[in-house]
Parts: structure tokens; sequence; C-alpha cells
């Protein structure tokens, strides 16, 4: 390797551009030529878009050109997740079922949000099919592998973007969230991540999985990164934020099956805050159960005539899922979906009385895909089924949620950042101001990315 490539983020690179210091071409054309160098070796990026981005670059310079302000994130480079629309283009969400598929009419509305901002769109990101899985190991596109260490998981169903962000290629991208899918792998690449309040993003042009779970949002490697985003998805400036005052760690559950690392960082992390109260939830086990139901009888409901027809077409590992999801009675979806009005009580109680939670987003570091489970009660179980461990039951309320990476030493690890429903904005500035304190940092890039 020679020399060094600066990798600028989101609020640098727009920067950058609005000056004149660097044009988006020249950013665009980076960017291409970070992933056709480091992509090979992590499988993050599906497809390229080489001739719209340097299109769409070349019309941000030439707003720069006339004094116009292209928008807030003028040439930023950005990758999405296979299940957004894209003019053009099949939307796969990661099936070979749909590689042939009819092209999108239209682009989703959070790529037109981020298009209209300045944004350039130059790659869609790999995935596990369907969204249904936790470390983006993929029967059409390959499994995604970790920058940081390519024997690991990058975590999923979100994976190629997490890893395209942790490997440098873009500065920020965009994924899915129904039980993790954005926490997990933003915690196992060592990024921030955010699921929102559910239905506060548009999901115009996103593939469904699960209706009530389902929620998009952005992954980048500064908490300010992914406020600019998050406010440009959001279609409006961000209210003015209240400080959070009353942190505490969420316990029980969220404390059983951890990792001596993570144990660890939580309580570097408990010391940074000047000692954290700790908060038992009660009948987190039924929560996550409760998602879990619910997960699969609507991911099921959504596939059952496909399944029906053309079941051969699925990857083998989502079809049983999809398949046993299809057989779960209604009543008990139903007893599901009731359950959550009375874990709802217990963490409203809980957020009244501390107005950010923090729990694990996994139990510790990427688990080795040569060695792909994870002990719970002591036992050896799937990662692909159990990585969403902690963020299920959060999932299952529709609250928004912050994956923040720890400042530790070796492999990634990432916590969850937890408020009410609506107070988006105030997270992302606790996030930002552990980040100031340095109690959240994001991993750097690997080196053999900088080349």
């Amino acid at each position: 390797m020679t020399g060094k490539t600066v990798i600028l983020g989101v609020l640098e690179s727009a920067a950058a551009v609005k000056s004149g210091r660097i044009s988006a071409v020249e950013l665009v054309s980076a960017a291409l030529g970070r992933i056709a160098e480091h992509n090979p070796a992590i499988n993050a990026v599906t497809r390229t878009l080489d001739e719209r981005a340097l299109r769409d670059a070349a019309a941000v310079d030439a707003e720069v050109a006339a004094g116009r302000d292209p928008g807030p994130l003028a040439g930023v480079p950005f990758g999405v997740k296979d299940l957004f629309d894209v003019e053009g283009l099949s939307t796969t969400a990661g099936a070979a079922r749909l590689k042939d598929a009819p092209p999108a009419s239209s682009d989703a509305e959070a790529i037109q949000r981020l298009q209209a901002s300045g944004a350039v769109l130059v790659a869609t990101l790999n995935m596990d099919e369907f969204a249904y899985g936790f470390v983006t190991d993929n029967a059409h596109w390959g499994i995604t592998l970790n920058p940081h260490d390519v024997d690991r998981f990058a975590g999923g169903s979100s994976g190629g973007s997490a890893a395209a962000v942790a490997a440098g290629l873009v500065p920020f991208a965009l994924g899915s969230d129904t039980n993790g899918s954005i926490r997990i792998p933003a915690s196992l690449c060592g990024i921030y991540g955010i699921k929102p309040t559910h239905a506060s993003l548009p999901m115009e042009g996103v593939y469904p999985f699960v209706h009530t779970l389902d929620d998009m949002g952005a992954f980048a490697r500064s908490a300010s990164d992914l406020a600019a985003v998050d406010e440009v998805l959001r279609g409006n400036a961000a209210s003015s934020s209240v400080p959070f005052q009353r942190p505490a760690l969420l316990g029980g559950w969220f404390h059983d099956n951890l990792a001596s690392q993570m144990t660890a960082a939580l309580e570097a992390l408990s010391i940074g805050l000047g000692g954290l109260p700790t908060v038992q939830l009660a009948e987190v086990d039924r929560a996550r159960s409760a998602a879990f139901l619910i997960t699969a009888f609507e991911g099921g409901a959504y596939h059952r005539d496909a399944l029906g027809t053309d079941p051969l077409s699925y990857d083998p590992m989502t079809r049983d899922r999809l398949i046993a999801g299809a057989a779960i009675p209604e009543a008990i979806y139903h007893e599901a979906m009731r359950y959550r009005d009375i874990f709802g009580a217990v963490m409203a109680a809980a957020l009244e009385t501390h107005d950010v939670l923090i729990a694990p987003a996994t139990f510790g570091p990427a688990p080795l895909i040569a060695d792909p489970f994870i002990a719970v009660d002591g036992k050896p179980q799937s990662a692909r089924a159990n990585l969403g461990l902690y963020t299920q039951p959060i999932s299952y309320l529709g609250l928004p949620v912050i994956a923040a990476p720890l400042p530790v030493e070796g492999l990634p690890m990432g916590v969850q950042l937890i408020a009410a429903k609506g107070r988006d904005t105030d997270l992302l500035h606790f996030a930002r101001t552990l980040e100031a304190r340095g109690l959240a940092a994001a991993h750097a890039v690997p080196q053999e990315a900088h080349a």
C-alpha cells in the first residue's frame, strides 16, 4: 500500500463541495474507486450506479458554479440497502427470485429527499434475503464480511450498509430495522445507526417485511453526521433539543448472557457518566417472544401466496422460517399485539423516571462465521436468529433507538440509547454529547481501506 486517501464524513464532504475545495464529481469518483478496490474483500455492495452517480454529481457542481446552494448534503455519496426502490433497477430485497423483477418506476421517497438535499446515490448494498436474519448471509449475493475482521459477521439484515460505512466506502448509508437490523450491524461494525420512532420516516418505496415493526434509518461514522442525515429524511428542520439529564442502564434480561467484554464496557460507560442506576423491566422475555411472533406471522402472511406457488425460489433458511410463520394461528398474533400495551406501560414508567435508557445492542463482539453461534442461557444458539436478543424487545414498542459505538479496544461493540416516542432529536443530541465526552466513538476505518 502506498499513501493514504482522506475519507471525509458527511458534514465535511458537504462543506468541502460547497466551498469549492473539492468537486462533487471528484468526491463521487473517489467513492466509486474505493468500492471497486475494497468491496471485493467485504462484499458490502451489490450494484454500483456509476453513470447515474456521476451525472448527479455534475448537477451538484453546476449548482455550486452558479452560486446556488445544492443543499445540506451537497455531493455526499451514499448507498442504500437493496430493498429501497431505485428508479430503473429491480428491487431485489436480497432475493434471487426478484433479480429480474420489473424495474422501479421511481426512487423511494427517502432517496428523493436525500437527492433533493444534494446527496448522490452510488450503490445498492447487501442484506439478508427479505431482511429475515441478523448476519447478512445471502444465498444470491453472498455473505458480507466485517471490515474489522473478515472472519466475522458484519451483522444484519442491513449488514451491507453498515460494512460499507465502516470500511469508508461511503460516508453514510440507509438501512431498515425491524428487530435490530440497523442496531446490530452498527454495533458489530463500530459505527452509529438509528431506528427512529416507528413510522416517523418515509417508508414509501421500501420493500416491506413486518409492517408493525419496520422502519428505515441511517448509518454514519459520527453522531453529528447521523443527525444531519436524519434531519433531511424527516423533511423539515429538527426541533430544538432538550438535554437528557437522567440516564440509566437496563439490567436483568439486558445484563444476562453478555460477553465479558460487553460487561466491562458497560461498566466503563456507567463510570464515565458518574455512575448510572440500573432499571429492571418486568417480563422482557414475553416482549421478545411477542415481537418474534409478530415478525413470523406478518412475514409469513406477506409471502404466503409466493411460497405456495414457487417455494424453491427462496433461500431455504428464509423459506422455512416464513412457512413456519404462515402457520401461526391469528389468535396467537393478536395476543402478541395486545401484550404491547402491557409492556409499553412498563417501559413508559421507566422512561418517566429516566429519560434515556442504555442497553447492549448485542451480547458482545461479532461472532465468527466459522462458529455461527452465541451462548444463550449456557447453550449455543444460532447467531442468525438470536443476535436480536436485546434489540427485539425494544423494537416491539416502536421507540426511537440509536446504536452508539463504544470506545473499546479490539473488536467493535455498541449500545442502544432508548427514549420515548417522538424524542428522536433529543436522542441524537445525547449521542453527540456522549461522543464529545469520549464515551462513544466510531472505530477507525481499517487501514487497508485507506490505501
